[in-house]
């Protein structure tokens, strides 16, 4: 992995890290909501200035997503096909503030099951930049992810990127999400799909939904299911319920375990739908 040189302030922020534990705001458009009326957990180390933790920018064989690269940002940004599904979600992250402010690092590190950046950066087999004062290292997101709430993180480490490799083959990419309105929701189910072509044929399938587990998951008996298969219509048909046996949703508020097992499948296939309509432009 390319080593980066490190500006005096993230030096400074690491070194307070590795001294004592801190609460770590990154956009702080989860941690203030959580935090009404009530104090805020102390100390508090906030990363948003940093501008070396941010920005997108390109390698012979990845992309580096800064940690503090907003949503605003990355749906500006310009970007290759196999984005798509990531920029889709970037832009049903809250309302145009919350776009504006909230972190791709933040949305990581708070770990809700209905995380809308988690499926589709999925389905682009993300990996997780980590650092602290003593070493740079990368962690695949399904193993950073642990959890409703639990990450991989340490406490003397922050998350400084997000590491998209090059997909082998051209790819098309789409995310869709479920809720009780079609703006501002957390989402009842969420799905995100990426197709690997060749010719007409899909030659690789990821898919990712999130808000069904306790962590957002890949499906790959449902992935193994599509490869091969031509990209035309009816794509979707061949995902049956019993590929999402994977899922472990949840009774809550929002909807039952069963509306969102059902929901999922719907999606997934309307989803796949469109990537493959969008791969035979």
């Amino acid at each position: 992995m390319t080593a980066y040189l490190r500006p005096a302030e993230l030096e400074a922020a690491l070194a307070a890290l590795a001294a004592r534990p801190h609460t770590i705001i990154a956009g702080g458009t989860d941690l203030y909501p959580a935090h009404a009326g009530r104090p805020l957990p102390g100390p508090l180390l906030d990363l948003t200035a940093i501008a070396e933790l941010g920005g997108i920018t390109e390698s012979d064989d990845h992309w580096r997503l800064g940690a503090m690269t907003t949503w605003s940002e990355l749906a500006r940004a310009e970007l290759p096909p196999c984005f798509e599904g990531l920029k889709q979600a970037a832009r049903e992250v809250g309302g145009p503030q919350i776009q504006n402010v909230g972190t791709l690092g933040g949305n990581l590190c708070n770990a809700s099951p209905a995380a809308d950046g988690v499926p589709p950066l999925l389905t682009l087999e993300a990996r997780v930049e980590l650092a602290s004062a003593a070493a740079t290292t990368t962690l695949a997101l399904e193993d950073f992810v642990l959890g409703n709430r639990r990450t991989a993180l340490a406490a003397d480490q922050i998350v400084s990127a997000i590491i998209v490799p090059k997909p082998p083959q051209p790819a098309a990419a789409r995310f869709a999400k479920l809720g009780a309105r079609r703006y501002m929701v957390i989402s009842v189910a969420s799905v995100a799909v990426l197709l690997l072509l060749e010719g007409g044929s899909v030659a690789g399938a990821r898919l990712a939904v999130g808000a069904c587990s306790e962590a957002p998951l890949r499906l790959p008996e449902a992935e193994a299911a599509l490869a091969g298969a031509p990209c035309a219509s009816g794509l979707g048909e061949r995902l049956e319920a019993g590929h999402l046996a994977a899922l472990a949703p949840i009774d809550d508020v929002r909807a039952t375990a069963a509306y969102r097992r059902d929901g999922a499948l719907v999606l997934l296939r309307r989803t796949l739908e469109s990537c493959a309509n969008g791969a035979r432009v």
